[in-house]
């Protein structure tokens, strides 16, 4: 439910719960002042909270961090994969060579649009289906190339890097798919909501720290958005770059380097 949020919603559903708990224990501080006598557990309480509040943050931000970098990787490692394949692609005979060069070029268009759509979305199932439909023709392709030349070394070598390919394809949706468990995120949000609220209880209780309480739920909500954000790679403010098949694809509008005559 939380991933399937735009990312409006999810800030405002943060900014809720966290301000939202954090106003109501203001409010019950202000009518408990008198009783000092609650002052003192509440004070060891809060602070104990805190403190596992903060482990708790620190634990899902690095998962969602940890993520994170995966997906980079799993685009860089398609795209070296995609190029690679692309260049041996050139050193087939025709008509073969032809034909599986524009389907990498739609398979490297396919790849493009996967980094812009909602993993597990109707469009992102679309997308994937579709890589599989040309990641078969270009097998198809490299198995005819492979019957037509057994002994040549090129067809060999570009069936190796077609399977690299496609097992890379692979390794990024099931990256895209790989989200911070839920429960982990529920925890969160829960658990820093609980920490604020008492925080604000106690400085209520105190009638001092209105303002330190206002910004320290802030500062929380900031934290609860960024591990969010991160786990999210095709929405909000931190996505998973694709440069680097934007740079392939281009580098595919040039003619192929190896269809020209050999200078001397």
């Amino acid at each position: 439910m939380l991933f399937r949020l735009t990312t409006l919603e999810l800030i405002l559903v943060l900014v809720a719960i966290v301000f939202g708990a954090t106003g109501v224990a203001v409010l019950l501080g202000r009518r408990h002042r008198e009783k000092s006598e609650m002052r003192e557990p509440f004070a060891v309480l809060q602070g104990a909270l805190l403190g596992v509040v903060g482990l708790i943050l620190a634990f899902g931000l690095s998962l969602a961090v940890g993520r994170y970098q995966d997906r980079r990787a799993a685009v860089v490692d398609e795209a070296n994969a995609i190029g690679t394949t692309y260049l041996r692609a050139q050193m087939l005979a025709e008509p073969v060579g032809g034909r599986s060069l524009a389907l990498l070029v739609r398979y490297t268009d396919l790849s493009i649009r996967l980094s812009s759509a909602v993993p597990g979305s109707a469009e992102a199932k679309s997308i994937v289906a579709d890589e599989n439909v040309l990641q078969r023709r270009l097998w198809a392709l490299a198995g005819q190339a492979i019957a037509a030349s057994p002994v040549d070394t090129a067809p060999r070598l570009y069936v190796e890097t077609l399977n690299e390919m496609i097992d890379s394809q692979g390794v990024r949706v099931a990256g895209l798919d790989n989200r911070v468990p839920t429960e982990v995120l529920v925890l969160e949000i829960v658990g820093a909501a609980a920490a604020t609220a008492l925080l604000a209880f106690y400085l209520s209780v105190l009638g001092r720290g209105l303002l330190t309480v206002l910004l320290a739920a802030g500062l929380v909500t900031m934290l609860l958005y960024v591990s969010f954000d991160l786990d999210r790679p095709t929405r909000g403010l931190i996505t998973v770059p694709n440069t680097p098949l934007v740079s392939l694809r281009a580098e595919m509008s040039l003619p192929p380097a190896a269809s020209g005559p050999a200078e001397p």
